[in-house]
């Protein structure tokens, strides 16, 4: 009789490998939501903080901008919770929100070009974690 043993039973390492790589994912997320946060706090606070260059396409007032990311970031934040609660909903929401950060940064470049490379960063590196992320 032969027994077949999956990857995951005969390496002890890959297996803590899956979750350690859902708990950066929830991080990163979360991390990412609260410096989004901060970041339209401070735009819809002191919107003079922020220097706007010559005009834009996709031009909208730093304080829309402000409202835009504040959303993004607290539900950053609640997602990134229920990943690490192991909730199923949060897999899918991650994702979701992480693309939704990407769109949103992208259209921030203009503002601040290298923080907003480096959240869109973050965010590629959430949604290859998630989905990477093998829950058997």
């Amino acid at each position: 009789m032969t027994h077949t043993t999956d990857d995951r039973e005969a390496n002890p390492v890959r297996q803590g490998v899956s979750g350690t790589t859902t708990f950066a994912a929830a991080i990163l997320l979360f991390v990412a939501g609260l410096l989004a946060f901060f970041q339209g706090l401070s735009a819809v606070l002191e919107d003079d903080l922020f220097v706007v260059g010559p005009e834009y396409t996709y031009a909208l007032d730093t304080t829309s901008w402000g409202w835009i990311h504040l959303i993004v970031g607290a539900l950053g934040v609640l997602i990134a919770i229920g990943l690490m609660s192991g909730a199923t909903w949060a897999r899918v929401s991650a994702i979701v929100i992480a693309g939704v950060s990407i769109v949103a940064n992208f259209l921030w470049l203009p503002y601040y070009p290298w923080w907003s490379i480096l959240v869109i960063a973050l965010d590629l590196v959430v949604i290859w974690a998630v989905t990477t992320w093998r829950t058997d």
